[in-house]
């Protein structure tokens, strides 16, 4: 019996695309390996969307020359985006590589692996056929309550900084039907949470029959029995609707938080970044959200250092933060993506400038973070236990609907509370986590 260990970087697709990829491979006889030293197959499933991540892959790649030395049977293989955009340059650049396995052949990657096993050499499987869904098959998830599901893949939007629509293709959306009952699988199998993904989940539904959208497959999904959570990622702020924001308010499973990217609050870099909306947009994008759902929490992306970003321009996006009082945001210092519009754009933003905009970015939200969180104080929050903290064994951890960090002590040292809901209220906030104590 084979075994296989697979290390995943990258977006919660990519994580989903682990996952089953992971059931496919244990449905055919293998095991997952404990560690890299006692694996025969070693996969990384990689994400191309910045440098840094590519240049940890090219990293661990290196750390393995002389494992692989040691161990010749030893099979290594590169999936997924990364794959998809390199190919044969992976196998230049990494002789002890065997396979290259692109975005949309993971359906076949045990057949491929035995491939290998039998005629040995190089593997280089990248195709541009769509590939919808794979079997459902999973493996144990670190946290059984919660699962991806991926209702949709690709993406038609070609921002210009952004590599996602040349690796994972053109938007194609899975049946409403398919979804519910892998969704209904899960539940039987203890699920309480599922995360519904798409690179654009907002045109979920355009290739499918008529009035099928993200709000009728939210509708569909809330009567599972047994399920207690629906979230949905990633939204785009142009086709986010007035009727998705309707079931969000309507329906009591699907938790009261967005997360919608703005990535500047410079028109005229959102121009550039060819996102289709303004920062004025966006911002009449939240205060609707805000009046449909009320209590809702919203959550953005941001990019520091796009091509020609001026100080006035960088204060613009600073301007929308602190309007729009983010929950959280992510930061990315820009770089350039290879095959996109904007690495055709001179990359003028000296690296100390894009790293001093990415640190007062950062100190604006963290400080936005924690005013806010300080308002829940005293509050009395729901909490879907995950398990024990990471920082302290002896206290438990889980997530509001709000997607909040909430730490706690147990009633009992060794009480199992996994999987279940329980009130917290409120003592003490940071700006990312509240602490409080359990109701019981």
């Amino acid at each position: 019996m084979k075994s296989v260990f697979l290390t995943t970087f990258g977006c919660q697709m990519n994580k989903a695309d682990s996952e089953l990829s992971l059931g496919l491979l244990l449905e055919r006889g293998y095991r997952m390996a404990r560690d890299e030293a006692t694996a025969d197959v070693i996969l990384f499933n990689t994400c191309s969307v910045r440098q840094h991540a590519e240049d940890r892959v090219y990293s661990r790649l290196s750390q393995l020359k002389a494992h692989k030395a040691r161990r010749p049977g030893l099979v290594i293989g590169v999936l997924g985006c990364m794959a998809q955009k390199e190919g044969e340059e992976i196998f230049r650049r990494y002789p002890h590589v065997d396979m290259v396995c692109g975005t949309r052949m993971f359906d076949k990657l045990p057949e491929l692996l035995e491939r290998l096993r039998y005629n040995g050499g190089y593997l280089l499987a990248v195709s541009d056929e769509k590939v919808l869904s794979y079997p459902r098959q999973r493996p144990p998830r670190e946290n059984p309550y919660q699962a991806f599901v991926t209702v949709m893949r690709g993406c038609d939007n070609y921002c210009s900084y952004c590599i996602v629509p040349y690796v994972r293709g053109s938007e194609i959306s899975r049946p409403v039907k398919e979804i519910v009952a892998e969704a209904e699988s899960l539940v039987h199998e203890g699920c309480k949470e599922i995360i519904l993904l798409g690179q654009n989940i907002n045109t979920y539904g355009k290739n499918l029959e008529k009035h099928t959208d993200l709000a009728s497959l939210l509708r569909a999904v809330s009567k599972i029995k047994g399920l207690e959570r629906i979230r949905f990622v990633t939204s785009h702020p142009n086709d986010m609707t007035r009727n998705v924001l309707e079931a969000m308010a309507e329906l009591p499973k699907v938790c009261k938080h967005l997360h919608m990217p703005a990535q500047s609050g410079s028109d005229r870099i959102l121009e550039r970044m060819e996102r289709g909306h303004t920062a004025q947009h966006y911002l009449e994008l939240v205060e609707l959200a805000r009046k449909q759902v009320p209590d809702i929490a919203i959550a953005s992306d941001f990019i520091v250092g796009f091509p020609g970003e001026t100080e006035e321009d960088f204060e613009d996006t600073v301007r929308l933060m602190e309007t729009a009082r983010f929950q959280n945001a992510y930061i990315f210092k820009y770089s350039p993506r290879p095959g996109t519009k904007a690495a055709e754009l001179p990359d003028n933003v000296p690296v100390e400038v894009k790293k001093e905009r990415n640190q007062r970015l950062l100190d604006v939200q963290s400080r936005i973070s924690l005013e806010e969180n300080m308002k829940r104080i005293g509050q009395v929050v729901e909490v879907l236990v995950e398990g024990t903290s990471k920082s302290n064994k002896r206290r438990l951890t889980g997530r509001t609907s709000h997607n909040q960090i909430v730490v706690f002590d147990p009633p009992q040292v060794d009480s199992d509370l996994r999987g279940k809901s329980v009130k917290i209220k409120v003592a003490e906030v940071t700006s990312l986590t509240l602490f409080g104590q359990l109701i019981t």
